[in-house]
């Protein structure tokens, strides 16, 4: 799988886990360059605090798009740190 925004590679593996018709990316694969962490965070009733991240390419911003649990619930252990992606995000094969 592969995230794709503004024709750049944010993110790729074949090690995705689908939650929530979510793919969730190995920490490994994405590329953390065209990541900037931000301070939003939202609660997950099952999943927890995630934490949030801004996409930056070629000096345009993607607030928000992306976003991991660092300390995820029991339930979602397996997508710890993993990470996310929405807003405009393609996600392909």
């Amino acid at each position: 799988m592969k995230a794709i925004w503004k024709d750049k590679i944010i993110a790729e593996s074949e090690e995705t886990i689908v939650v929530e018709n979510n793919q969730y990316f190995p920490p490994a694969s994405v590329n953390m360059n065209y990541l900037a962490k931000t301070d939003t965070e939202t609660i997950c009733p099952w999943k927890g605090k995630a934490s949030y991240y801004n996409i930056i390419v070629d000096s345009e911003k993607n607030p928000d798009a992306a976003w991991t649990y660092e300390n995820p619930k029991l339930k979602a252990i397996e997508i710890k740190n993993y990470i996310a992606f929405w807003k405009g995000v393609k996600i392909v094969k």
